[in-house]
């Protein structure tokens, strides 16, 4: 029950002397009612209940999005002031969700415990080598690990 709600339940008399209080039983069992539960209030009013859940779902999933963003993937604000830009930012910002999302249900396919961010960061260790010796290019990768094959 929230600190509004229960102001409302329980009155106190602050200018007793000693500690009075009362409590509404009805409020408090329409509170109980209610306990466990969320309610949506919207003031869209073309929507019917179960479109609102879902936009409020989708809502929520950006929104989880959007916290993989600036904290697994380190995406943080960029300010560009040319519409060019802006757009190549966010284009590059919802490939990267995408692909983190591909990544995760891929982890969790192969009953993987790696989530995105600990595969990456696994992945990462992967070294490529480029080095020239008598001026002929050789090109090659650091050893993977079992771990890392795996993923």
């Amino acid at each position: 029950m929230s600190r509004a709600n229960l102001a409302k339940t329980i009155k106190v008399d602050l200018k007793s002397r000693l500690l009075r209080y009362e409590i509404d039983e009805q409020r408090l069992r329409d509170a109980e009612k209610l306990d466990g539960k969320q309610l949506l209030i919207t003031n869209v009013q073309n929507l019917q209940p179960a479109e609102v859940v879902q936009r409020y779902k989708s809502l929520a999933d950006i929104e989880r999005g959007l916290r993989v963003l600036k904290s697994d993937l380190e995406i943080g604000p960029i300010y560009h002031r040319l519409p060019r830009r802006i757009n190549a930012h966010a284009t590059i910002c919802f490939i990267a969700l995408v692909m983190t999302r591909i990544m995760r249900q891929r982890l969790k396919a192969n009953d993987s415990s790696y989530s995105p961010k600990r595969a990456l960061w696994k992945l990462r260790q992967l070294q490529r080598h480029q080095t020239l010796i008598n001026h002929v290019p050789f090109n090659g990768i650091s050893s993977a690990t079992w771990e890392q094959l795996a993923l």
